[in-house]
């Protein structure tokens, strides 16, 4: 099985997504850059139960594997995958629909700077990308813009997105979002 190490680093960020309630049952996924492929969590399985086999490996050109079958990637594996191959100084990303930031991406709001973590993600505010079909293109498309500059963004009636440089920046970086 290759990159073990990120293998069991995706299901301890994503365990730990949830047990701090930044997202329920099988929403949200993770993944991160591996070489010249990315690894990510699969769809429908919940976290709890994730073993580094379930972990999905894709290239750049959307092609898969997995060691369990049955498996298949996350619904929002494009956006995943985009990010990764367009933003080169980034090597993780985390999608998840905590309450408080899918609030605000209900809302279809920014984020302006009220408090200084707002500063970590890279700007003056965090964006709120237009919203866009989950899974789709467009909606790629969309945070692509929104992360111009940043490293986090939120999607219209959607959730979040954040972005480092590998999972341990989500802990120093990031730490409002993996409550360290």
């Amino acid at each position: 099985m290759n990159h073990l190490s990120l293998r069991y680093a995706i299901i301890e960020t994503a365990q730990k997504m949830s047990a701090l309630g930044l997202n329920q049952g099988t929403a949200g996924n993770v993944s991160v850059r591996a070489d010249d492929t990315l690894l990510l969590t699969p769809s429908g399985v919940p976290y709890e139960d994730l073993t580094p086999g379930d972990i999905i490996s894709m290239t750049f050109d959307h092609r898969w594997s997995v060691d369990i079958p049955g498996r298949y990637p996350t619904s929002e594996w494009r956006i995943h995958r985009d990010i990764l191959a367009a933003l080169n100084e980034f090597g993780a990303v985390l999608h998840a629909h905590s309450p408080f930031c899918t609030t605000l991406a209900c809302l279809q709001r920014d984020i302006p700077a009220f408090h200084y973590m707002v500063a970590v993600a890279g700007g003056d505010s965090i964006r709120c990308a237009p919203y866009a079909t989950f899974g789709t293109e467009e909606l790629s498309i969309a945070a692509l813009a929104a992360l111009e500059d940043r490293k986090a963004c939120l999607l219209a009636h959607h959730g979040l997105i954040a972005c480092g440089t590998d999972l341990k920046a989500f802990r120093q970086g990031h730490p409002v979002l993996l409550g360290d």
